[in-house]
């Protein structure tokens, strides 16, 4: 959206005159900009009647009333990033910002949406027990349990839609029936949700074995238990430009050693390193894999994402990784599950 005359306002002009801007745009906000063109404020239609339901006058100035603290972005910023800001901020519009901090454009979350809407399905892996994080799993499986007010999944399920993913499937199995209650079909998340039943558990690829209508491009496959602010939209790119039959996405983890390593040459000591920290990847329980790499699975059998990649290796395809670097955690652990809580509000927007 270009930005046109219709949503600016200056801060010296009155109540009467935004509402008039607010009414024209048909956008419910306007934005204010001083005499340069630098953005300094926001004023939408609700700020407006909660002015008027304190008794604030149709002729007071904006200034009195505008948000001081708009949300805004730089330029060059990816569109997918740009939705997934307005997502975690709960807005439709967000102002572009050049180096001097003049409005460049408005983007709309109901236009990037439209640009950015990806077909490739997401398979939730959400079937397993939890017996780790016991009690709290004795009733409920871990997908659901409530981090930052909301459950697991759901927080997973709101990450892939922010970057336009919308068919999602759930291979299910342990108390089943509670996800299916909160989720149902996935349209109160604007998403469409298919099940896939386990009667036994299969693993993290087994259940792919399940999949009725077999995908015909890549496709995500997930744990149901990582909360993370991965850019999927970004792996899968990365994914597709590579020709990989599969890919899976790794996280950087140190380990320190907690003794004073000494390399040796026979009896000769050629170096001491006290305490030192070896960087190494680990899987981060995120996949993407192209639909060839479905033939590889057994029918009905148990079997785990690494024994997927291990065979495509030895037969010669392409198995790749993606290196995280946003927010991920595992809850796999009662530690797991407090820290993800404090961190939550901080990452997710509460």
């Amino acid at each position: 959206m270009k930005a046109t005359s219709d949503i600016f306002v200056s801060p010296q002009d009155t109540l009467r005159r935004a509402m008039e801007i607010i009414d024209k745009n048909s956008r419910q906000i306007c934005f204010v900009v001083d005499r340069d063109g630098r953005l300094v404020g926001t004023l939408t239609d609700g700020d407006i009647r909660r002015a008027l339901l304190k008794s604030a006058q149709m002729d007071q100035q904006i200034e009195t009333f505008m948000n001081r603290t708009p949300k805004s972005i730089g330029e060059g910023v990816p569109k997918n990033e740009v939705l997934a800001k307005m997502r975690q901020w709960n807005i439709r519009h967000l102002p572009v910002l050049d180096e001097n901090g003049r409005i460049v454009r408005i983007e709309g979350s109901d236009e990037l949406l439209g640009l950015i809407k990806r077909n490739n399905k997401v398979i939730l892996m959400v079937g397993g027990f939890g017996k780790r994080l016991s009690p709290l799993t004795d009733n409920m499986p871990k997908p659901l349990l409530r981090v930052g007010g909301r459950p697991i999944l759901e927080t997973i399920v709101r990450r892939f839609s922010e970057l336009g993913f919308h068919k999602f499937v759930f291979v299910v199995n342990y108390r089943a029936e509670m996800i299916h209650e909160h989720f149902r079909d996935g349209e109160k998340w604007g998403v469409s949700i298919e099940y896939l039943h386990e009667d036994t558990p299969l693993g993290t690829c087994g259940g792919l074995s399940m999949l009725k209508n077999k995908p015909q491009e890549p496709f995500f496959v997930m744990n149901g238990d990582i909360l993370t602010r991965a850019n999927f939209a970004e792996m899968l790119d990365a994914h597709v430009s590579t020709g990989a039959a599969a890919t899976m996405a790794v996280r950087e983890h140190y380990v320190e050693i907690p003794y004073g390593v000494v390399k040796v040459d026979g009896d000769k000591i050629l170096s001491i390193e006290e305490k030192p920290k070896e960087l190494t990847f680990v899987n981060a329980g995120i996949y993407i894999l192209s639909p060839e790499a479905l033939t590889h699975v057994p029918q009905g059998q148990f079997f785990d994402m690494p024994s997927l990649f291990t065979v495509l290796k030895k037969e010669d395809n392409l198995v790749r990784c993606f290196k995280l670097k946003d927010y991920w955690v595992d809850i796999g652990r009662l530690e797991d599950f407090h820290r993800a809580q404090a961190d939550f509000e901080g990452y997710f927007g509460g």
